[in-house]
């Protein structure tokens, strides 16, 4: 099979290599997935290049990136139903902890990390669901049902951002969320009641004021570091504040008595960390949305498997209109 590897950390034009790779045969409990799209991940760029927290030395003498995925089974081990070969599936956790990821024309792994494609969904959006989905997913609901509450969506326009609108949307909440002046139309088309600039002095008041005077129930946050106070500002007594990333702010200062005060529930999400049952959860979420058309990945860019260089610089570059995807097979 085709496959891009690295075998050390660097930029991307200088390590990544197209190379022949041999297919892997499924052992027992696994299968392999003839793959049609990867999707590249900020975390998947940071790896290539060395800038994971604590890691210092290449962890395989070969790496395959990429942790999402998609396209069809065409080979099942020992004791998977030989009945799923040919069903359209998308993948999670690639290259967690494994050397072999979805930058491949095809991946072998455990039967239940290729999951069936949900109806109404591409190939293409079905390499979005592995860590933007899950996360937007698990972000929303990881407190339980929406309907009847507020969410608020910090950073509305990042691919998880649109995302989490459009669950929370689906899922029955009033939805608040923050984004750039230039965002603003893209972020309300996929559902959002009220959006607001995230450099706005007066950001909380705002916020409040778009619900009401009322404080919000639950908060999407991607900047919990930089964001922090405003949060703790709007949050409703026995709130949930469920935070993905702080890159600006890594070592914030945490507000402990308001934030005690009002009974907040803080949860830090790692989408490749996910209990098997939140899993199980967010997957159901996904698939209900997706099904009554309420799901509609964005996607910004699709690179050929040879230029996925490219498509890491595209990445690094930031600012995009949804995922970047690698075109597989």
């Amino acid at each position: 099979m085709k496959a891009i590897t690295y075998r050390a950390f660097g930029s991307a034009e200088t390590v990544l290599q197209l190379e022949d790779l041999p297919d892997i045969a499924p052992a027992r409990g696994e299968l392999r997935v003839e793959l049609a799209y990867s999707g590249v991940n900020p975390s998947d760029v940071k790896a290539r290049a060395g800038a994971r927290a604590g890691v210092s030395e290449l962890p395989y003498p070969v790496i395959v990136p990429h942790s999402d995925g998609s396209g069809v089974i065409v080979e099942v081990g020992e004791g998977v139903d030989p009945a799923r070969i040919g069903e359209e599936v998308w993948i999670w956790n690639g290259q967690w902890q494994r050397p072999n990821g979805t930058a491949a024309c095809s991946i072998t792994l455990a039967a239940d990390q290729a999951v069936a494609l949900p109806a109404g969904l591409t190939l293409q959006q079905g390499a979005v669901l592995g860590i933007p989905g899950l996360t937007a997913a698990h972000t929303v609901f990881s407190g339980g049902d929406v309907g009847g509450k507020t969410v608020l969506v910090q950073g509305g326009a990042g691919t998880v951002g649109l995302l989490a609108v459009q669950l929370a949307k689906w899922g029955g909440a009033r939805v608040v969320a923050t984004c750039s002046p230039e965002d603003f139309d893209r972020v309300r088309r996929v559902g959002a009641d009220a959006v607001l600039s995230y450099a706005e002095d007066d950001l909380a008041e705002q916020i409040l004021a778009a619900n009401g005077g009322r404080p919000v129930d639950h908060i999407v946050e991607v900047e919990f570091g930089a964001n922090c106070t405003v949060d703790t500002a709007v949050i409703a007594p026995n709130g949930r504040i469920t935070a993905y990333g702080s890159a600006r702010n890594m070592t914030p200062n945490l507000p402990f008595y308001p934030l005690m005060f009002k009974a907040v529930t803080l949860e830090m999400a790692l989408v490749y960390l996910l209990p098997a049952e939140a899993r199980h959860n967010a997957i159901e979420r996904i698939n209900a949305a997706a099904a009554q058309g309420a799901l509609q990945p964005p996607i910004a860019a699709v690179f050929d498997l040879v230029d996925t260089a490219k498509a890491h610089h595209a990445v690094e570059a930031g600012k995009r209109a949804g995922a970047i995807l690698v075109k597989t097979g």
